[in-house]
C-alpha cells in the first residue's frame, strides 16, 4: 500500500499531540518543515488534515496550537484564578516569579494611595500549562505578614485578614511582548488579553492592584446580562484614544 508524505506526518502529529494539554502551542512550520525534512506545503496538507478531526486549530498569532474549549470566567462576581481553572475541572496550580517591598510606581502609587508596595508577579498554570501571569501590588503595610511560600500556596484574597467590598475589572487587547511570551509559552506578538482589576474593603479603599495577562486562545469571560429597555450608549463601554 502506497504512503503519502503528508499522511504520514498527519499519522505521527496526531500520535504526538493527542494527549498534550488544550492550548499547547505546536512547532512553527518551518520547524516541523526541517524536522520532517518535508517542504512547507507537505506539512500544511498535514496540519489541515489533523484539524479536520478537531485535535489542532490554528489562529492568527498563534500559529497552531492543541484545540479545546477555552476556560469560561465569569464576570459576575469577586473570584479567583484558581477557582475559575478548577471549575472546568482542571488542575490548578502557581509558580511565583517575583516577589518584594518595593517602592510604588506612579501609577500604583495613584490607585493605591501608599508609598510602599509588596509587589508579585506569578504565573497561574492550568493542567501544568501556563495560563495566566499575574502581577499583585498590596500596601506594604497589609502585606508586611505575608511570605513567598504564603502567596504561592494561596490567593491574597485568602490570606488578608479585611473584608472585600468587591472589584473593579477593566479588560483590553494587547500583544505579547518578549517577557510575557516567553512566561505564557506563546510567540511574541501573539494576542493577549489583558486585565486590570482594583479590589476595595467596605469603605471603599483600594486595597489591591492586580494586572492578569491571557493568551487570547486560552480563555473567555462570560457575563450575563439582564433584560433592560434599549439605550443609545452601552454603559460599561469605554473609547481608549
Amino acid at each position: 500500500m502506497r504512503h503519502i508524505r503528508y499522511q504520514e506526518i498527519a499519522d505521527e502529529l496526531r500520535s504526538r499531540f493527542a494527549d498534550a494539554p488544550v492550548g499547547s502551542v505546536l512547532p512553527s512550520e518551518s520547524e516541523m518543515s526541517a524536522e520532517f525534512g518535508a517542504s512547507r506545503v507537505t506539512i500544511r496538507r498535514a496540519l489541515e488534515l489533523v484539524r479536520e478531526q478537531g485535535l489542532i486549530d490554528a489562529r492568527q498569532g498563534f500559529g497552531w496550537y492543541v484545540a479545546g474549549e477555552p476556560v469560561q470566567q465569569s464576570l459576575q462576581s469577586l473570584g479567583t484564578i484558581e477557582s475559575q481553572v478548577e471549575g472546568v475541572g482542571k488542575l490548578s496550580e502557581r509558580k511565583i516569579e517575583e516577589f518584594a517591598f518595593e517602592p510604588a510606581p506612579a501609577r500604583v502609587r495613584k490607585i493605591l494611595d501608599v508609598d510602599q508596595v509588596l509587589r508579585v508577579k506569578r504565573v497561574n498554570l492550568a493542567d501544568g500549562e501556563p495560563f495566566a501571569v499575574v502581577t499583585v501590588w498590596c500596601p506594604a503595610d497589609l502585606g508586611a505578614s505575608l511570605s513567598r511560600r504564603d502567596v504561592e500556596r494561596r490567593p491574597f484574597y485568602e490570606l488578608l485578614d479585611v473584608e472585600l467590598r468587591g472589584a473593579t475589572q477593566t479588560i483590553g487587547a494587547d500583544i505579547a511582548a518578549a517577557a510575557d511570551a516567553a512566561l505564557l509559552g506563546v510567540p511574541v506578538g501573539a494576542p493577549l488579553l489583558r486585565c486590570q482589576r482594583v479590589t476595595t474593603d467596605h469603605a471603599g479603599r483600594a486595597l489591591l492592584l492586580s494586572e492578569h495577562v491571557f493568551a487570547a486562545h486560552r480563555t473567555e469571560f462570560v457575563v450575563d446580562l439582564p433584560h433592560s429597555e434599549p439605550s443609545m450608549t452601552p454603559s460599561g463601554l469605554r473609547l481608549v484614544d
